[in-house]
Order: structure tokens, then sequence, then C-alpha cells
């Protein structure tokens, strides 16, 4: 069992009163971390740290912050091993997807890195003689980032990567599912020779998170707020920062369709498809959660990615290497079984799937999934896919922008051009031609539009977010006011 505490400045300290909540396994429910239970006190220390430490930090040069955040993604990359024994401990995640957490989370603070001297402003011609007009990039202060527990390497990191290329410092709160992982960000970036107070991690109970996060969005040295999780919470955020009039990035919950058309090749289809509904147990925003096929190709679709899938190993990650390991936990299992259920009531054919073992649950294919059933709608985040026939390509741009969310989406077809034309047609921030839902690099700008969230995280786009941008003027020559001419100056 790991002991975690919380990273206020230099300290390593537990929560104000000692309390502390525990995290188990969700296969074995065994107790894996002990977490400090963090107080509105100790959310607003972690903020004035934060605070302390940003005059330096911010007119630290460009390269010093560059050597700082590349000697922290070798350091990440090197606790690769540990980062992948906690995601299994704490979330049941697979090897392959937490080793590829820790490689595209270094990619990260590599590409942040290299954003140190790109954040650039211009002069901008001014009708006034002698005015040198310029726009200014400046860092904001502290910046309170907020990340899940499904990418928990990945998310966490890209919640302060950008942040602190930008000259801002950082609160990480870390998720109650996993803040072993979370808090070891914070260990490999202090490892890496960040000052005190640069970054901060604060983890906490999940009955005590409204209390904690309205205390880090209030706090008069938070300036910016960023946050990847449910649209439920997400709504809360852009409240409670709402009413503090604080700027908010959020990426939030997904209903990814992938369309597949009569002239699409069906076989990078079916591995697209099973990578993007299916990795890590299809707990991901991008997550394919509707597969949206021409009814020419229907049948055979459907028959080859049973075939598929039903070969995947499915199984406790630590003990092997599996596709499919455990869902985060049991109301997550449950959740599915519920959809599930409901969508065979209601007509809807299961292809593969089976009993699941507690939280291990094998992937699920349901066809002639329609509106009526709650899967059609709602986001299952988990290992099962809805398959929607359709007549057409018009028919397939309805459905596919029949849902409240707009993060990723993706389209095959052998023709590219018109696979580009239905692309820019689909309502999503993301979208893949021949490709899965599922991708992502860190220089790419990553976001969603409708209730998947607004503002964008990576390369220069995230510059923007992270960044105020100022209008500062030089005159050059005296000035010239409309007074009247019998004042004179003195």
């Amino acid at each position: 069992m790991l002991d975690v505490p919380l990273m206020i400045g230099a300290e390593d300290r537990p929560a104000t009163g000692g309390a502390v909540f525990e995290r188990r396994n969700p296969i074995s429910g065994d107790v894996t971390t002990r977490a400090a239970a963090a107080t509105t006190e100790d959310a607003i220390a972690a903020c004035d740290a934060a605070a302390a430490a940003f005059p330096a930090w911010s007119t630290l040069g460009p390269n010093a912050r560059r050597a700082h955040l590349l000697k922290a993604a070798d350091a990440l990359a090197a606790r690769a091993p540990d980062f992948i024994r906690l995601m299994a401990e704490e979330i049941g995640a697979t090897a392959g997807w937490a080793g590829f957490n820790a490689h595209l989370a270094a990619s990260m603070l590599r590409e942040a890195a290299a954003m140190t001297t790109q954040i650039t402003g211009e002069v901008i011609p001014s009708d006034k003689p002698g005015c040198v007009a310029m726009a200014v990039r400046q860092p904001v202060g502290v910046v309170l980032g907020m990340a899940p527990w499904n990418a928990p390497v990945i998310l966490g990191v890209r919640a302060l990567a950008l942040p602190l290329a930008c000259g801002n410092t950082v609160v990480l709160k870390a998720s109650e599912h996993c803040p072993g992982t979370h808090r070891l960000i914070g260990q490999v970036l202090r490892d890496a020779g960040l000052p005190p107070g640069v970054v901060n991690v604060v983890t906490h109970a999940a009955a005590d998170a409204p209390k904690v996060v309205e205390a880090m969005v209030a706090h008069k040295a938070v300036k910016r707020v960023n946050f990847t999780g449910s649209t439920r919470v997400g709504r809360i955020i852009a409240m409670q920062a709402a009413q503090h009039l604080k700027p908010v990035l959020l990426e939030l919950g997904g209903k990814a369709p992938m369309i597949v058309l009569e002239d699409a090749d069906l076989d990078e289809a079916m591995k697209a498809a099973a990578f993007g509904a299916f990795m890590n147990q299809g707990q991901i925003c991008m997550s394919t959660e509707r597969l949206v096929v021409q009814e020419s190709i229907a049948d055979d679709f459907g028959q080859r990615l049973a075939a598929f899938v039903g070969r995947l190993p499915v199984g406790d990650p630590r003990g092997g290497n599996v596709f499919l390991g455990s869902v985060v936990d049991e109301p997550a299992a449950a959740k599915v079984d519920r959809l599930v259920q409901d969508a065979v009531t209601k007509g809807a054919k299961l292809l593969g799937g089976g009993p699941r073992n507690g939280t291990i649950m094998p992937a699920a294919i349901l066809d002639h999934v329609t509106p009526e059933m709650e899967i059609y709608a709602e986001e299952s985040f988990g290992p099962v896919v809805c398959m929607i026939r359709v007549k057409d390509a018009e028919e397939a741009i309805r459905v596919a922008n029949d849902t409240d969310y707009g993060l990723s989406a993706a389209i095959f077809t052998r023709d590219v051009a018109r696979g580009l034309a239905l692309a820019k047609r689909i309502e999503s921030g993301i979208c893949h031609i021949n490709g899965p839902t599922v991708h992502d690099e860190a220089q790419m700008p990553f976001g969603g539009v409708k209730a998947s969230g607004y503002g964008r995280f990576g390369g220069r786009a995230g510059i923007a977010e992270f960044t105020d941008l100022r209008w500062i003027t030089i005159e050059t020559q005296p000035g010239h006011y409309p007074f009247p001419a019998e004042i004179g100056a003195h």
C-alpha cells in the first residue's frame, strides 16, 4: 500500500487534521493507496504556495524553463514502470495503456518545452504618429488543473505542462480514483528540479471535492482553470469560474461516431473500430461509442468486427498482457450492464459480449441500435459499442450529429475528397478520415464543441489559453492633445 501526502510548496505534508481516504483495487478490493484528504485550508495553502513561486518562475528565461521541462520528460519516461504498476493497482489499467500514458505524457512535456520560445507577440501599425504598438503575451499567474482517472498520466501532465511553459505556476487537483498516480507526476517534476511551489498536488476524498474545488477556483491568485472530466461536473466548474469571471478550459464527455461508408476498406475500419471502442475498456473521452454503418455493408462489417473482437484477450492486467482489463469500479460495470440490457430488451442484437467477472468485462457490440434505446444518447464509458445502420452518407451525417456531444469523430471511405467534405459537416472538434476516433498528439489542438466543452489544449493553440494578450504602446514623439490653444504647457 502506498501512502500519499499532499505536495505543497517544498513540503510533503498530511492533510489538516490528519484525515485520509483509501483507493481500492477495482478487481481485488485491496487497499492500494492511502492518501491525504485535503481540507479547504490545505487547498488554499497550495494556491498560496503557487502564488509565492510565480514571480520567480514567470521571469525565468524561456530556455531555463525549457531545460526544466526536458529534464522532467526524461524523468517521467524513466518512471514508466512505476506508472504502469500504479495504474494497474488503482484503476485496473492494462500495461499497454499505462505504458502509452507515460510515453505520450513525456512527449507532452517535450512539446511544452519547445513552446517556451514560441510565446510571441507582434508589432501592430498604429494610426497615431510616433506610437509603437505591441501585442504581448504574458503568463497569467496560478493555473488550477483538474485531471481525471481514465488517462491519468496523459491528462495530469496535460493539465500543467503548457501552463508551466508559459511561465505560470500550477496546482494539480488529483482524482480520488488515482491519487498515487497523480502524486507521482508532481514528484517527477520536483525531481527534475522545478523550484518549490511551481507545481503543487492536492488529493482529496470524494465527499470533500465540492468545497475543495470551490476554494481553489475562488482563490484570488488562481487566474485560469482547466478541467477534464464529465460534462455534468464540467458545467459546475464553469458556473463556479463564471462567478469569479475566470476563464476555464473544458474537455468533457463524448459520444464519438465512426462512419463506415459502402466504399470503405472494411478490414481497416474493423481494426480502427476495435481499437477506438475497446482500448482502455472504452474509458477514453474519444472512445468510439457509435458505429454509423451503411446498410449495404453492415452485416459483413458486423460479422468481421465481432469475430476480431472475440479474439482479444481479456483479464486481470496484473497477471499478463491483456487488451481488455478492468473498468474503474463496480458502478461503471453495472452501468454498462444496464445499457446493454435496455438495448437488447428494445430490439438490439448483441454480438459478442458475455458475462462479466466482477469489473472485468468482455467487449460487446450492439447492432440495430435505435434512438429509443438509452445507449443511443448516453455515454457508456465502457467496453460496449453500438452499431446504427443508415441508408446513405446524408443519413450518416445526420446520425453522427444527433448527439449533445462533439469531441471526436471518424469517417471511413476510399474517396478521400468525399471524406474531407463530409468531415467538415460533422459537429466535432476532431475528425479523422480513415483513422480511429482515439488519436492524440502533444502538438495538436485538442478539444471539443457542444457538450464536449470548449477551448483547446496542445501546441500553439494552448498558448492562448494560458497567457494574457496585452496591448502595450511606446510614444516616441511629443503628444498632441485636443486642449484649447490658449492653454499652454507649464
